[in-house]
């Protein structure tokens, strides 16, 4: 599926970014105004990463197996690349010398003792996921908050992307859309530089680019993000708009899932909200079923009301 095709990753990856920087940018004078590409031309990306242009073709090209750190590094220091794009950089890199991710991913149940953990977060919304964004396991408030995701029951395991992207309240329940939308897929996009060879992520891809339009022309811009913390909202059925701080913590003893968790300031309307969201579902979620879901096919690659 060429959604994850290694080769055209590294490709458009390394081209889109050499699209987004200006001479000026990189130091450059600019001559004259009809320069026939957007961004920089392959000879002054090399000329600022001190390779032979015909070696930076070569990169561009998908050809970057045998490329040193050194190189890798003087390239994303000449196209500007941030942490989570030099850290995308370098996955590929591994993927197209078929080299193993860094870590291992985990395989099986989720621990009882983390399952533990999860649970006593009785304050904060609290989910945990993979990289593929399913949610393998919630706490009651988290089950609550994600609520729509749960809606249809023969779903097996809830996603976020496929419910953001394939259901129709997925819309509805990210009212900062646009924002959403791009952060969903650069965290897709950046998972599948880690798992190039994770046949569920392909699949979800495949699936996805072939049945949202909007999905489809994001993922083709090729952008990667880390999402370690920020603001979220969401428009919940129940309890209407809430904006809430998120923390992201990566499971060192469980590598590839992350412990997502929510909160708000107290004092504040979305505190009170969440609070509302807290009543909500002691009446109307009576016996959360807060157990995991089983992870599968993991691989060893890497102004609105807040009125019911």
């Amino acid at each position: 599926m060429e959604g994850v095709s290694i080769e055209s990753d590294i490709r458009e990856f390394l081209a889109s970014r050499r699209a987004k920087i200006t001479p000026q940018q990189a130091g450059l004078p600019a001559y004259g105004t009809n320069r026939r590409v957007k961004g920089l031309r392959r000879e002054e990306v090399a000329m600022l990463a001190g390779v032979s242009v015909d070696y930076y073709v070569r990169l561009e090209r998908g050809r970057i197996a045998g490329a040193s750190e050194e190189v890798l590094d003087a390239v994303a220091h000449a196209l500007h690349l941030d942490e989570a794009e030099r850290a995308h950089l370098y996955d590929l890199a591994r993927a197209a010398a078929k080299r193993p991710a860094h870590r291992r991913r985990a395989r099986g149940p989720l621990p009882d003792s983390i399952l533990r953990v999860l649970r006593s977060m009785t304050d904060s919304p609290a989910f945990i996921r993979n990289g593929r964004l399913d949610i393998l396991a919630t706490n009651s408030l988290g089950r609550a908050l994600y609520s729509p995701l749960f809606h249809d029951p023969t779903a097996q395991q809830p996603n976020i992307a496929r419910f953001q992207f394939l259901d129709p309240l997925g819309r509805d329940f990210f009212p900062d859309w646009e924002q959403s939308l791009n952060t969903t897929v650069s965290l897709l996009r950046t998972e599948a530089g880690r798992a190039p060879h994770d046949n569920d992520l392909t699949q979800l891809i495949g699936e996805l680019v072939t049945r949202s339009e909007e999905f489809r022309t994001a993922w083709a811009k090729h952008n990667v993000r880390l999402h370690h913390t920020g603001r979220k909202s969401f428009r919940h059925p129940a309890v209407g708009v809430l904006t809430l701080d998120f923390d992201a913590l990566d499971l060192s003893a469980q590598p590839g899932l992350t412990l997502t968790a929510y909160s708000a300031a107290p004092g504040t309307p979305d505190h009170d909200a969440l609070q509302l969201l807290a009543a909500w579902a002691a009446t109307e979620i009576a016996s959360p079923p807060t157990a995991p879901l089983p992870p599968t096919g993991a691989t060893d690659e890497h102004d609105s009301s807040r009125r019911p």
